[in-house]
């Protein structure tokens, strides 16, 4: 197998992305944003937010084959991820805090290839210019234009690509199924909780405007609701233990299945943190992830921009989980009545709730948990791939195996 060296600059070309106005959203064209990358190889283009169509320049539209890039952002790790475009079926552009890496030439250049290159950690080291792992400040096209790589032979780019993306296309295939999955969830609390078609409707009376035998009452008279906090940074002795402690970034993934970080117990105890344990609905309240409600699968802490609403008993947990996420924006708008960027703990609590009867619950929990439990081990399964996927990565990228 060949390999030559190559600057990257020398076989393509960059393009900053455009910022967006309020006004400018609407239908028209897909826009790809910070948000929507995580740890993803291709864009999950429904997802994604739309622009008007009018305020995209020609040459913002995405292509096949163009890598996107996280340019700058607040939060540092995030910082040079990438995504695959893959002949997307509508208008693709990308927002200002995004680089898009165009290959001149696709029949020498592999552009799956270089999308796996770009998320070895060699390639964060040498744009980060730091140890390993180190967050990079940010990116520009000159960074980029300069980088340079050994690279392999056109055949062996698409052999290594093809190893490694049999991981991510298992991967995806367990996100689809743990999407169905949750959607089915969804659909039946929606049948049986908004339009009131549960098991045995037809002879139940509706008083105050709730079946009979229900009843409503404040998030916070029945359920315990814990605000997050975070050990202060300067000190070491709070952090590196074996306590679960997530940021909000977490809260993106429908369950909680690992730790940001962990902290000590002298750094539980020396702040607000509160233990919140296994299958606790946990809320987004503030900043890019505002809006997003988990289900702990882990016993874990969390940071203050994360709200934790328990049911100590468990007999409620699921539809808790069901409920707060199609109320979600009722709660964010109770802060004014409009759209927010903060809410707090107390909003929480004074949500009103709809609590069926526990016979009702019960047969919820009968068929929804088995649902429940196929997405965790989904997500272990993922994890589990995307190690294997990781651990080969740099042994492919530096040519240490034979393809």
């Amino acid at each position: 197998m060949k390999w030559e060296k190559v600057r990257l600059g020398d076989i393509a070309d960059f393009r900053n992305g455009i910022n967006f106005g309020k006004e400018a959203y609407g239908k028209g064209v897909r826009l790809i944003g910070v948000s929507n990358f995580g740890d993803r190889l291709f864009p999950e283009y429904k997802s994604l937010d739309e622009v008007k169509e009018n305020v995209v320049r020609e040459n913002d539209y995405l292509c096949s084959g163009d890598i996107v890039f996280v340019r700058s952002n607040g939060n540092k790790g995030l910082v040079g991820r990438c995504l695959l475009i893959d002949s997307p079926q509508d208008k693709v552009t990308y927002s200002g805090f995004c680089i898009r890496a165009r290959i001149n030439d696709v029949s020498k250049h592999y552009p799956l290839f270089w999308t796996y290159h770009f998320k070895d950690k060699a390639f964060r080291k040498a744009m980060s210019g730091t140890a390993v792992g180190a967050n990079i400040q940010n990116l520009s096209q000159e960074r980029l234009a300069a980088y340079e790589a050994n690279i392999p032979d056109y055949k062996s780019q698409v052999r290594i690509a093809d190893i490694l993306s049999s991981y991510d296309k298992l991967i995806e295939n367990n996100q689809k199924q743990i999407k169905l999955l949750e959607e089915s969830a969804q659909r039946l609390y929606k049948e049986w909780f908004v339009d009131l078609r549960f098991p045995g409707y037809e002879n139940v009376k509706i008083v105050n405007g709730v079946p009979e035998g229900w009843r409503k009452e404040l998030i916070g008279d029945v359920f315990t609701t814990v605000l997050g906090g975070t050990p202060a940074r300067s000190n070491a002795a709070y952090w590196g233990g074996d306590i679960p402690w997530i940021n909000s970034g977490e809260v993106n993934n429908l369950r909680i299945m690992k730790e940001s970080e962990c902290i000590t117990e002298l750094g539980l105890k020396k702040s607000s943190a509160k233990l919140m344990p296994k299958h606790t609905t946990v809320l987004a309240i503030t900043g890019a992830t505002l809006g997003q409600v988990s289900y702990t699968e882990i016993e874990t802490c969390a940071n203050q921009s994360v709200v934790g609403i328990i049911d100590e008993n468990e007999v409620y947990s699921i539809y808790l989980y069901l409920y707060v996420s199609d109320k979600i924006w009722d709660i964010i708008g109770k802060a004014t009545g409009g759209a927010q960027q903060h809410i707090n703990k107390d909003i929480v609590m004074e949500y009103t709730i709809v609590l069926p009867d526990e016979n009702i619950i019960a047969r919820l929990n009968a068929i929804v948990e088995p649902y429940f439990m196929k997405i965790a081990n989904m997500y272990i399964q993922n994890t589990k791939l995307l190690e294997a996927r990781d651990r080969l990565l740099p042994k492919l990228m530096s040519s240490e195996l034979e393809v």
